[in-house]
Parts: C-alpha cells; sequence; structure tokens
C-alpha cells in the first residue's frame, strides 16, 4: 500500500505548527560521552508538520525517539532550540491557554470530588462557579460519569478515573488537545470504550488533537493522520492519511473496515522495522 500524500489546503487554519523544529538537551549522565556531540542530546532535528482545525494526528516511533518532547514544546513546557512552535498563529514560548494535556496517568487529586476535578482548570482560569459546575456536569453527562458526580477517585475504576481526565481536559475548551498514550495503562475492552467516548467527544466538539501512542490500531482507528518518526535523532519519515470514513466511530473502523486496517498496520510495521531483526527494530 502506497500511503496517501497529505495535500495542503489554503483555506485551511492550523491550529498547531512545528516550523523546522530541533531540540537539543544536556546529557545529564556522569559521563558526557553518554550524551552526542560533546555531552549533548538531539531528540529532534528539524521536524516540520501542521495540524488544521478538527484534525486528530498520532505520533508513532520508537521509544526515546522526542514524540513526548515534541508535546511538551506545544504545551510551551519547552524551548525548541531551533525553530518555532505556533499555536492559533502565535509563537509558544511559555504554557498557555490554548492547549490542555491529558497523560496516562488521571492525576486526579484525591481530596477533590469528580465534578470538581473536571472543574480544576475552569478554577484556575476564574471561571464563575455557577459556570464551572455547569460545564463540568455536562460533559460528565456526555462521557456517562453523571451518576458519579460526587464520588471521589478512590471510589472509581481507572477506566472511570481516566474518563474523568478526558472531562477535565475538555472543560477549559481547548483549541488543542495533547494526549501522551492516554490509554496505554487499561486493558483491551476499557481502552476500546474510552477510545469511543474520545473519538465521539472531538467529533462533536470539532476538536483538533494530537496523540502520542504506540498502539498502531489505536492511530488508526482515532486519527485523520497518522505521522512517524524515526529513532533519535527524531526526524518525519512517514506521514500517513487514515483514508477510512467514520473517524467518530472508531467501534465501526474495527468491525467494519478490517481488511483497510491490516493494510495500514502491515504499512506501519515496515515502516518501525517490526519483525526486524536487526537493530532498527528496537521500538
Amino acid at each position: 500500500m502506497n500511503p496517501p500524500i497529505k495535500q495542503t489546503d489554503s483555506n485551511e487554519i492550523d491550529r498547531i505548527e512545528y516550523r523546522n523544529v530541533t531540540k537539543v538537551f544536556n546529557s545529564q549522565g556522569k559521563n558526557k560521552s553518554e550524551g552526542d556531540n560533546n555531552g549533548k542530546i538531539t531528540a529532534i532535528e528539524d521536524v516540520n508538520f501542521s495540524i488544521n482545525d478538527g484534525e486528530i494526528v498520532s505520533l508513532i516511533g520508537p521509544s526515546g525517539c522526542g514524540k513526548s518532547t515534541l508535546l511538551n514544546m506545544g504545551a510551551g513546557l519547552y524551548q525548541p532550540t531551533v525553530g518555532n512552535v505556533f499555536v492559533d498563529g502565535e509563537r509558544v514560548d511559555s504554557p498557555n491557554s490554548h492547549v490542555a494535556f491529558m497523560l496516562q496517568k488521571d492525576l486526579l487529586l484525591p481530596w477533590r470530588s469528580i465534578r470538581e476535578n473536571v472543574e480544576v482548570g475552569l478554577e484556575i482560569r476564574n471561571v464563575p462557579a455557577a459556570e464551572r459546575r455547569l460545564r463540568a456536569l455536562a460533559l460528565l453527562e456526555k462521557i456517562h460519569l453523571e451518576e458519579f458526580v460526587n464520588m471521589y477517585p478512590h471510589q472509581l475504576s481507572g477506566g472511570m478515573r481516566q474518563r474523568a481526565a478526558m472531562a477535565r481536559t475538555l472543560a477549559v475548551d481547548p483549541s488543542v488537545l495533547l494526549m501522551d498514550e492516554p490509554f496505554s495503562a487499561l486493558d483491551a475492552q476499557t481502552k476500546m470504550i474510552l477510545q469511543q467516548d474520545l473519538a465521539q467527544s472531538l467529533a462533536s466538539e470539532n476538536k483538533t488533537a494530537l496523540m502520542i501512542t504506540h498502539d498502531l490500531s489505536e492511530a488508526i482507528v482515532l486519527s485523520d493522520r497518522i505521522i512517524v518518526i524515526s529513532a533519535r535523532p527524531g526526524t518525519i519519515i512517514a506521514e500517513i492519511i487514515v483514508d477510512i470514513p467514520n473517524r467518530e466511530n472508531p467501534m465501526d473502523r474495527r468491525q467494519n473496515q478490517q481488511k483497510e486496517m491490516a493494510m495500514y498496520i502491515a504499512e506501519l510495521m515496515k515502516l518501525l522495522h517490526l519483525g526486524d531483526t536487526s537493530e532498527k527494530a528496537i521500538v
């Protein structure tokens, strides 16, 4: 299968853009030779891509290739060594209110109820209490947690806590969602249910998202496009358009598009050298 090439539409709005981005870290090891180039480690090098309004893009690649570094720079937690990151056309030079982060761990505050946890970001932004409450309750109903709004994190399952974390992320109405393997700690069945919830929520609110995943099937069922990153220093080796209908319905993609899914999985495995016994196959 030859993956489709991304076509640029001049009318599309870039919600987030990485322009000629390189990030170099100083090695923290006792022996500077642990790094490259006199104790420095180049995490990513000359990365260029953009994500349009309402588009969902997945990043895949070997561990240590700079995927999380890209998300951290999109959130303003790191600055590029070379190049720039833009969100809604503005250069990102510090943490900003345009983006929201969703991580592997739910990081819910144990002393706050589920509703109060969803309201955290709104509270930080000084949204009035009544408005915070209405927004939180609406989101919790949408993701089927309306019966648990007054319960505490320790009273919920891992999947339910991650749903609450998803509601907290959406509550601040970000331009861009940055997601770092948000479902990797969940069992397969719960993961598929939350993928469905996420896809429907993003579609209904026309949200833009950049997600890291090591799960090839997850990347395919959730994404409009998949960006494949090389081993460190991370560079883009492929951009694949997922030309399968019903992105808002991952279950349908899994059940009714199995042939197409298999073709994309085979192409991604080839790009990542999975099944290769050489050193290139390290993930």
